[in-house]
Protein backbone atom coordinates (compact mmCIF):
# COMPACT_ATOMS: atom_id res chain seq x y z
CA UNK A 1 0.00 0.00 0.00
CA UNK A 2 0.86 3.78 -0.79
CA UNK A 3 0.39 5.08 3.10
CA UNK A 4 0.28 8.95 3.77
CA UNK A 5 1.89 9.26 6.77
CA UNK A 6 1.13 13.04 8.70
CA UNK A 7 3.05 13.58 11.18
CA UNK A 8 5.77 11.41 9.30
CA UNK A 9 8.41 13.08 11.00
CA UNK A 10 8.16 13.22 14.43
CA UNK A 11 8.67 10.84 17.37
CA UNK A 12 6.00 8.21 16.62
CA UNK A 13 5.60 8.94 12.91
CA UNK A 14 9.07 8.39 11.91
CA UNK A 15 8.88 5.33 13.35
CA UNK A 16 5.34 3.88 11.69
CA UNK A 17 7.40 4.94 8.28
CA UNK A 18 10.24 2.82 9.02
CA UNK A 19 7.79 -0.14 10.06
CA UNK A 20 5.74 0.49 6.67
CA UNK A 21 8.81 0.14 4.94
CA UNK A 22 10.11 -2.84 6.47
CA UNK A 23 6.76 -4.55 5.94
CA UNK A 24 7.16 -3.85 2.31
CA UNK A 25 4.54 -0.71 2.24
CA UNK A 26 5.06 2.50 0.82
CA UNK A 27 5.30 5.38 3.06
CA UNK A 28 5.14 9.26 2.04
CA UNK A 29 5.75 11.61 4.75
CA UNK A 30 3.66 14.69 5.28
CA UNK A 31 4.76 16.81 7.95
CA UNK A 32 5.39 20.49 8.50
CA UNK A 33 9.07 19.82 10.04
CA UNK A 34 10.06 18.30 6.46
CA UNK A 35 7.74 21.08 4.56
CA UNK A 36 6.32 23.74 6.25
CA UNK A 37 3.33 23.86 3.73
CA UNK A 38 2.83 20.03 4.95
CA UNK A 39 0.11 21.19 7.63
CA UNK A 40 -2.98 19.25 7.95
CA UNK A 41 -5.24 22.11 7.82
CA UNK A 42 -3.97 22.86 4.52
CA UNK A 43 -7.08 21.84 1.92
CA UNK A 44 -5.13 22.47 -1.11
CA UNK A 45 -1.42 21.17 0.13
CA UNK A 46 -3.96 17.88 1.88
CA UNK A 47 -5.62 17.13 -1.72
CA UNK A 48 -2.43 17.08 -3.34
CA UNK A 49 -0.63 15.16 -1.08
CA UNK A 50 -3.34 12.46 -1.45
CA UNK A 51 -3.08 11.41 -5.14
CA UNK A 52 -2.69 7.91 -5.81
CA UNK A 53 -2.52 6.93 -1.38
CA UNK A 54 -4.06 4.17 -0.52
CA UNK A 55 -4.14 4.42 3.54
CA UNK A 56 -3.76 7.20 5.64
CA UNK A 57 -2.16 7.19 9.07
CA UNK A 58 -2.93 10.15 10.94
CA UNK A 59 -0.44 10.72 13.43
CA UNK A 60 0.46 15.00 13.49
CA UNK A 61 -1.28 16.37 16.45
CA UNK A 62 -0.49 18.90 19.20
CA UNK A 63 -0.19 16.37 22.03
CA UNK A 64 0.20 16.59 25.92
CA UNK A 65 -1.13 18.68 28.63
CA UNK A 66 0.26 21.92 27.26
CA UNK A 67 0.97 24.71 29.47
CA UNK A 68 -2.92 25.92 30.59
CA UNK A 69 -6.05 27.04 29.13
CA UNK A 70 -4.61 29.49 26.82
CA UNK A 71 -3.81 26.45 24.24
CA UNK A 72 -6.98 25.65 23.72
CA UNK A 73 -7.97 27.15 20.67
CA UNK A 74 -4.46 25.79 19.67
CA UNK A 75 -5.33 22.41 20.18
CA UNK A 76 -8.44 22.54 18.54
CA UNK A 77 -6.95 23.61 15.27
CA UNK A 78 -4.38 21.41 15.05
CA UNK A 79 -6.34 18.25 15.85
CA UNK A 80 -9.82 18.97 15.81
CA UNK A 81 -9.73 20.88 12.03
CA UNK A 82 -6.76 19.50 11.53
CA UNK A 83 -8.17 16.18 10.70
CA UNK A 84 -11.94 17.70 9.01
CA UNK A 85 -9.76 19.09 6.51
CA UNK A 86 -7.85 15.59 6.25
CA UNK A 87 -11.04 13.56 6.16
CA UNK A 88 -13.14 15.88 3.84
CA UNK A 89 -9.63 15.69 1.55
CA UNK A 90 -9.94 11.52 1.71
CA UNK A 91 -13.50 11.38 1.06
CA UNK A 92 -13.12 13.36 -1.94
CA UNK A 93 -10.27 11.37 -3.19
CA UNK A 94 -11.90 7.87 -2.80
CA UNK A 95 -9.41 6.90 0.41
CA UNK A 96 -11.39 4.48 2.41
CA UNK A 97 -8.53 3.27 4.96
CA UNK A 98 -7.63 5.49 7.97
CA UNK A 99 -5.79 4.66 11.03
CA UNK A 100 -5.59 7.53 13.89
CA UNK A 101 -3.07 7.80 16.37
CA UNK A 102 -5.65 7.72 20.15
CA UNK A 103 -5.08 8.13 23.34
CA UNK A 104 -5.99 7.06 26.29
CA UNK A 105 -6.70 9.89 27.42
CA UNK A 106 -10.27 10.17 26.43
CA UNK A 107 -11.39 7.85 29.24
CA UNK A 108 -10.26 10.30 31.86
CA UNK A 109 -9.87 8.52 35.42
CA UNK A 110 -9.20 4.72 35.17
CA UNK A 111 -11.35 1.95 36.16
CA UNK A 112 -11.98 1.66 39.56
CA UNK A 113 -13.77 -0.63 42.10
CA UNK A 114 -15.60 0.04 45.67
CA UNK A 115 -15.46 -2.88 48.30
CA UNK A 116 -19.50 -1.75 48.42
CA UNK A 117 -20.73 -0.13 45.54
CA UNK A 118 -18.50 -2.14 42.78
CA UNK A 119 -17.16 -0.62 39.43
CA UNK A 120 -17.58 3.36 40.08
CA UNK A 121 -16.50 6.55 38.05
CA UNK A 122 -15.08 8.87 40.47
CA UNK A 123 -15.17 12.72 39.52
CA UNK A 124 -12.41 14.85 38.94
CA UNK A 125 -9.86 15.64 41.83
CA UNK A 126 -10.36 18.88 43.69
CA UNK A 127 -7.64 21.41 44.21
CA UNK A 128 -8.25 20.96 47.71
CA UNK A 129 -7.15 17.65 47.73
CA UNK A 130 -4.43 17.76 45.78
CA UNK A 131 -3.03 20.56 47.97
CA UNK A 132 -4.05 18.45 51.09
CA UNK A 133 -1.57 15.14 49.21
CA UNK A 134 -5.05 13.69 48.95
CA UNK A 135 -4.62 11.98 45.27
CA UNK A 136 -6.47 8.87 45.34
CA UNK A 137 -9.98 9.45 44.02
CA UNK A 138 -12.73 8.23 46.44
CA UNK A 139 -16.02 6.26 46.31
CA UNK A 140 -18.46 9.04 45.04
CA UNK A 141 -21.35 6.83 46.71
CA UNK A 142 -19.52 6.49 50.62
CA UNK A 143 -16.33 8.02 50.06
CA UNK A 144 -14.06 4.82 50.98
CA UNK A 145 -11.01 4.39 49.29
CA UNK A 146 -10.68 2.74 45.80
CA UNK A 147 -8.86 -0.22 43.76
CA UNK A 148 -7.97 0.71 40.21
CA UNK A 149 -8.26 -1.71 37.43
CA UNK A 150 -7.94 -2.21 33.31
CA UNK A 151 -10.06 -0.03 31.18
CA UNK A 152 -11.91 -1.96 28.40
CA UNK A 153 -12.73 -0.03 24.98
CA UNK A 154 -16.40 -0.19 25.86
CA UNK A 155 -15.60 1.83 28.78
CA UNK A 156 -17.53 5.79 29.02
CA UNK A 157 -15.31 8.31 27.80
CA UNK A 158 -14.96 11.36 30.28
CA UNK A 159 -11.88 13.71 28.88
CA UNK A 160 -10.50 15.74 31.62
CA UNK A 161 -8.55 18.43 29.81
CA UNK A 162 -8.35 20.20 26.43
CA UNK A 163 -5.81 17.88 25.00
CA UNK A 164 -8.15 14.41 26.47
CA UNK A 165 -11.26 16.24 24.27
CA UNK A 166 -9.57 16.73 20.86
CA UNK A 167 -8.60 12.99 20.72
CA UNK A 168 -12.05 12.37 21.63
CA UNK A 169 -13.37 14.99 18.74
CA UNK A 170 -10.86 13.23 16.13
CA UNK A 171 -12.66 9.89 16.99
CA UNK A 172 -15.87 11.41 16.82
CA UNK A 173 -15.12 13.21 12.97
CA UNK A 174 -13.61 9.69 11.70
CA UNK A 175 -16.47 7.83 12.78
CA UNK A 176 -18.56 10.14 11.12
CA UNK A 177 -16.21 10.20 7.95
CA UNK A 178 -16.64 6.50 8.14
CA UNK A 179 -20.47 6.48 7.93
CA UNK A 180 -20.45 9.10 5.17
CA UNK A 181 -18.29 7.33 2.57
CA UNK A 182 -18.14 3.42 3.96
CA UNK A 183 -14.43 3.70 5.02
CA UNK A 184 -12.58 1.51 7.40
CA UNK A 185 -11.53 3.80 10.51
CA UNK A 186 -9.11 2.34 13.71
CA UNK A 187 -8.13 4.62 16.42
CA UNK A 188 -5.43 3.34 17.82
CA UNK A 189 -5.62 4.65 21.59
CA UNK A 190 -2.06 5.07 22.79
CA UNK A 191 -0.62 4.39 26.32
CA UNK A 192 2.03 6.54 27.46
CA UNK A 193 4.62 6.35 24.33
CA UNK A 194 8.38 6.77 24.76
CA UNK A 195 11.45 5.59 23.24
CA UNK A 196 13.89 7.41 20.83
CA UNK A 197 13.53 10.24 19.08
CA UNK A 198 11.20 11.34 21.79
CA UNK A 199 10.63 15.34 21.93
CA UNK A 200 12.91 16.92 24.62
CA UNK A 201 12.28 20.26 26.76
CA UNK A 202 8.87 21.15 25.63
CA UNK A 203 6.05 21.72 27.99
CA UNK A 204 3.75 19.23 25.63
CA UNK A 205 6.13 16.55 25.91
CA UNK A 206 5.26 13.08 27.93
CA UNK A 207 6.65 12.54 31.71
CA UNK A 208 9.35 10.20 30.59
CA UNK A 209 10.80 12.99 28.00
CA UNK A 210 10.74 15.22 31.29
CA UNK A 211 12.79 13.05 33.04
CA UNK A 212 15.44 12.06 30.60
CA UNK A 213 16.19 15.45 30.11
CA UNK A 214 17.02 16.54 33.88
CA UNK A 215 19.34 13.73 33.98
CA UNK A 216 20.73 14.54 30.81
CA UNK A 217 21.45 17.81 32.71
CA UNK A 218 22.71 15.94 35.73
CA UNK A 219 19.93 16.85 37.99
CA UNK A 220 17.30 14.70 39.49
CA UNK A 221 13.79 13.94 37.94
CA UNK A 222 10.96 15.41 39.82
CA UNK A 223 8.11 13.61 40.47
CA UNK A 224 4.71 14.80 40.68
CA UNK A 225 2.49 13.78 43.54
CA UNK A 226 3.69 10.52 45.54
CA UNK A 227 4.89 8.56 42.64
CA UNK A 228 2.05 6.04 43.06
CA UNK A 229 0.19 6.99 40.13
CA UNK A 230 -0.75 4.08 37.05
CA UNK A 231 0.38 4.28 33.86
CA UNK A 232 1.05 1.99 31.11
CA UNK A 233 4.63 3.26 29.17
CA UNK A 234 4.52 1.51 25.59
CA UNK A 235 7.88 1.71 23.81
CA UNK A 236 6.99 3.42 20.46
CA UNK A 237 8.37 0.72 17.91
CA UNK A 238 5.64 -1.52 20.12
CA UNK A 239 3.27 1.57 18.79
CA UNK A 240 4.37 1.28 15.35
CA UNK A 241 3.95 -2.06 14.65
CA UNK A 242 0.15 -1.48 15.80
CA UNK A 243 -0.11 1.03 13.15
CA UNK A 244 0.89 -1.50 10.65
CA UNK A 245 -0.88 -4.21 12.06
CA UNK A 246 -4.36 -2.17 11.69
CA UNK A 247 -3.08 -1.11 8.50
CA UNK A 248 -3.19 -4.89 7.38
CA UNK A 249 -6.21 -5.99 9.01
CA UNK A 250 -9.71 -6.51 7.37
CA UNK A 251 -11.23 -3.61 9.49
CA UNK A 252 -15.22 -3.01 9.36
CA UNK A 253 -16.43 -0.58 7.32
CA UNK A 254 -18.66 2.41 8.07
CA UNK A 255 -17.49 2.59 11.16
CA UNK A 256 -14.27 3.15 13.74
CA UNK A 257 -12.58 0.60 15.92
CA UNK A 258 -10.91 1.76 18.86
CA UNK A 259 -8.02 -0.54 20.36
CA UNK A 260 -6.30 0.22 23.68
CA UNK A 261 -2.81 -0.06 22.44
CA UNK A 262 -0.47 -0.19 26.18
CA UNK A 263 2.38 -2.52 26.89
CA UNK A 264 0.22 -4.55 29.72
CA UNK A 265 2.53 -4.02 32.41
CA UNK A 266 1.55 -1.04 34.63
CA UNK A 267 4.18 0.53 36.03
CA UNK A 268 3.94 3.80 38.53
CA UNK A 269 5.45 7.20 37.56
CA UNK A 270 7.84 6.47 40.13
CA UNK A 271 8.53 3.16 39.01
CA UNK A 272 9.52 4.40 35.47
CA UNK A 273 11.14 7.61 36.91
CA UNK A 274 13.90 4.82 39.31
CA UNK A 275 14.21 2.90 36.05
CA UNK A 276 15.94 5.50 34.16
CA UNK A 277 17.90 7.31 36.73
CA UNK A 278 19.03 3.51 37.19
CA UNK A 279 19.66 3.34 33.53
CA UNK A 280 20.99 6.63 33.33
CA UNK A 281 23.49 6.13 36.37
CA UNK A 282 21.74 8.67 38.43
CA UNK A 283 20.88 11.40 40.05
CA UNK A 284 17.93 9.51 42.25
CA UNK A 285 14.37 10.99 41.50
CA UNK A 286 12.69 13.46 43.69
CA UNK A 287 8.86 12.84 44.87
CA UNK A 288 7.49 17.04 45.20
CA UNK A 289 3.91 16.21 46.34
CA UNK A 290 3.39 18.73 43.30
CA UNK A 291 0.44 18.16 40.54
CA UNK A 292 -0.96 19.50 37.59
CA UNK A 293 -4.84 19.82 36.84
CA UNK A 294 -6.06 18.00 34.71
CA UNK A 295 -3.80 15.08 35.52
CA UNK A 296 -5.96 11.76 36.45
CA UNK A 297 -4.38 9.70 39.00
CA UNK A 298 -4.50 5.82 37.75
CA UNK A 299 -4.91 5.01 33.98
CA UNK A 300 -3.94 1.60 32.67
CA UNK A 301 -6.24 -0.21 29.66
CA UNK A 302 -6.58 -3.69 28.59
CA UNK A 303 -5.68 -4.22 25.02
CA UNK A 304 -6.53 -7.64 25.14
CA UNK A 305 -8.68 -6.96 21.76
CA UNK A 306 -6.04 -5.55 20.03
CA UNK A 307 -3.90 -8.86 20.95
CA UNK A 308 -6.90 -11.44 20.04
CA UNK A 309 -8.25 -9.37 17.07
CA UNK A 310 -4.99 -8.22 15.02
CA UNK A 311 -2.56 -10.33 16.11
CA UNK A 312 -0.66 -8.04 17.79
CA UNK A 313 1.24 -7.85 21.00
CA UNK A 314 4.62 -5.52 22.61
CA UNK A 315 7.90 -6.64 22.05
CA UNK A 316 9.88 -4.41 24.22
CA UNK A 317 10.17 -4.94 28.17
CA UNK A 318 9.64 -2.31 30.53
CA UNK A 319 13.16 -2.87 31.94
CA UNK A 320 14.64 -3.12 28.31
CA UNK A 321 13.22 -0.13 27.02
CA UNK A 322 14.51 2.24 29.53
CA UNK A 323 17.61 1.20 29.32
CA UNK A 324 17.70 1.95 25.57
CA UNK A 325 15.81 5.34 26.31
CA UNK A 326 18.20 6.30 28.81
CA UNK A 327 20.97 5.80 26.28
CA UNK A 328 19.30 7.15 23.39
CA UNK A 329 20.67 10.23 21.31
Amino acid sequence: MRVLVTGGAGFIGSHVVEALRAHGHEPLVYDVRADPASDVRNPSAVRHALTGIDAVCHQAAMVGLGVDFSDAAEYVSRNDLGTAVLLTAMADAGVRRLVLAGSMVVYGEGRYTCDRHGVVRPGPRSVSDLEAGRFEPRCPECGAGLSPGLVGEDAAVDPRNVYATTKLTQEHLAAAWARATDGCAVSLRYHNVYGPRMPRDTPYAGVASFFRSSLARGEAPRVYEDGCQRRDFVHVRDVAAANVAALEASSRAGALTAYNTGSGEPHTVGEMARALASAHGGPDPVVTGEYRLGDVRHITADSARLRAELGWKAEVGFEEGMREFAEAE
